[in-house]
């Protein structure tokens, strides 16, 4: 390659580079007066979602003395105590509820995923048994929902009430997710499921070997999405468990946060003598009711964006 040949490719290079970092026709260079305010609304903005969980966090290490000189929330405790967790977690009704939600999020989100790719599955395979009115079907139900008598009366029927198997099974499958879920398979090629298919392979093989491999980005969004909805299962709660020993999380958080029903020894640990304040009580479970979702969040984050962005469009 002669001198000439590599100064023309560098020029190339250096014109493609310039090019790709060029700012479109319609926005010019940011004035520092419009990057100066740019940086204020995002601390506010920033400020707006952090103080609130600041201030919980540390109103549930505040002491009492601390708490009445500020009259509520705390925003900087000068000595910071966990006797609110260990009174929390000492065994008693908040123990029990944290154990329920865990359980009824593992268990459900397993079972909703097992489900969703199946019916997902089936569903973007054009030739499958029943296809077009399955589709239909699922479709039906984003439109209509039964109402909340009607899955009232079908959950009594099937002996689901005070049991926690109703915290699940009514709410399995979600059309919207199978919605997604069938989106990204859609987007595989057909040539490399019919050459597996010629080499032998079933649709099960295919599904585990080739395309569950190729939608973890979907795989984690829609397991990110029931994960949530059966931690923050609520009203279903309300509904079909009478039962305390039975409640989970969010029904301890109506009670004793929203509510603000005092705790006592009774509903903590049997042997707490001297209890912390009942603030502090209530603000250690809002943080411990979060913190699930918060440890979970980012070890699927990177899936997240694209996930959901390419389910949107090929939906």
């Amino acid at each position: 390659m002669s001198l000439l040949e590599s100064k023309t490719e560098y020029r190339a290079r250096k014109a493609t580079k310039a090019k790709a970092n060029s700012r479109p026709a319609w926005m010019g260079k940011p004035s520092p007066l419009f990057l100066v305010f740019r940086a204020l609304v995002l601390v506010i903005a920033c400020s707006a979602v952090l103080v609130p969980f600041v201030a919980v966090f540390m109103t549930s290490l505040a002491g009492q003395d601390e708490i009445t000189a500020s009259g509520g929330f705390v925003l900087w405790t000068s000595s910071p105590s966990f006797e609110a967790y260990q009174a929390v977690l000492a065994g008693g009704v908040v123990t029990r509820a944290m154990f329920v939600s865990i359980g009824v999020t593992v268990i459900g989100t397993l079972l909703s995923l097992l489900t969703t790719i199946a019916l997902a599955y089936g569903l973007s395979r054009p030739g499958s048994l029943a296809h077009k009115p399955l589709l239909l079907a699922t479709l039906f139900t984003l439109l209509f929902s039964p109402g909340i008598i009607p899955m009232y009366l079908i959950v009594q029927q099937l002996g689901l009430i005070d049991n926690l198997a109703a915290l699940v099974l009514p709410v399995l499958i979600n059309a919207f997710n199978v919605i997604i879920m069938r989106a990204f398979f859609l987007d595989i090629p057909a040539e490399l499921i019919e050459s597996a298919r010629i080499d032998g392979a079933g649709d099960f093989r295919i599904l585990v070997s080739i395309v569950l491999p190729m939608s973890k980005a979907a795989i984690a969004v829609v397991g990110l999405f029931y994960a949530v909805s059966y931690w923050n299962a609520f009203f279903s709660a309300l509904l079909y468990l009478n039962s305390p020993d039975l409640w989970p999380m969010q029904l301890v958080l109506r009670t004793f946060v929203v509510n603000q029903t005092p705790m006592g020894t009774e509903d903590l640990s049997a042997g707490a003598d001297a209890l912390p304040p009942q603030l502090s009580i209530q603000m250690a479970i809002l943080v411990l009711s979060m913190i699930p979702i918060l440890v979970l969040y980012p070890f699927i984050q990177k899936h997240f964006a694209k996930g959901l962005m390419v389910g949107a469009v090929k939906g």
